[in-house]
């Protein structure tokens, strides 16, 4: 029996890729480079600064000056956190179903909790939340598998009792290697990874509510 619903942040409880584009290209702007289109880099969101500074910059992180630019777009992306991000449709209604029928949630993410938990705040949803396990929570990023582990005993619940939702194949190979249900939120960013179904993914679902029927 599922106790408890961990969902991944970016592209799966909330659309923040319009912020995250122009934090790209308030940076891209500063060094004299056009706007890139947001459609561009709207399916590498869930990569985080790693994957907008590869679409956007040309820019590993093994290049000399990827810490510097990585920080500097940060920045500017926590002076507009919240402008146009929002819920996905179907979210709350999720999250009441669950809050309804007393299954804690979650959220699971490689953002960090600086970023994470001010943004959770301005979506009204820090009161409600049970955990929120960002990406510098345990030094190691999805797909390892530390951070769910993280979240499963700070809910004092076995990983099995745990259901994570995400929409980047990582999110899948972190749950399966802590042990957890794992469902694909296709209405999410998806990445570069090819097609979902081929992830080994519990189920692939088209929209929140679905969730539902995997407690």
């Amino acid at each position: 029996m599922r106790r408890a619903v961990l969902f991944d942040l970016d592209g799966t409880l909330a659309d923040t890729a319009p912020d995250l584009a122009r934090a790209l290209n308030r940076l891209r702007a500063e060094r004299g480079l056009d706007a890139v289109p947001p459609a561009l880099t709207r399916p590498h969101t869930s990569s985080g600064a790693r994957g907008l500074l590869r679409i956007g910059m040309d820019m590993e992180p093994d290049h000399a000056d990827y810490p510097t630019l990585r920080e500097r777009f940060l920045d500017l992306y926590a002076q507009e956190l919240c402008v146009e991000t929002r819920l996905f449709d179907g979210t709350q209604s999720l999250l009441a179903q669950l809050e309804e029928h007393g299954i804690r949630w979650g959220v699971v993410t490689n953002k960090a909790r600086r970023l994470a938990e001010p943004l959770l705040e301005r979506l009204g949803l820090a009161a409600r939340v049970a955990c929120v396990v960002g990406g510098d929570s345990t030094g190691k990023l999805k797909p390892h598998p530390d951070s769910l582990l993280f979240a499963a005993a700070a809910l004092r619940l076995a990983p099995s009792e745990c259901l994570y939702v995400g929409d980047d194949l990582r999110d899948v190979q972190a749950a399966r290697a802590a042990g957890m249900g794992v469902i694909v939120a296709a209405w999410g960013y998806l990445g570069d990874a090819g097609d979902p179904a081929t992830w080994n993914a519990d189920a692939v679902i088209d929209q929140p509510l679905d969730a539902l029927k995997f407690l």
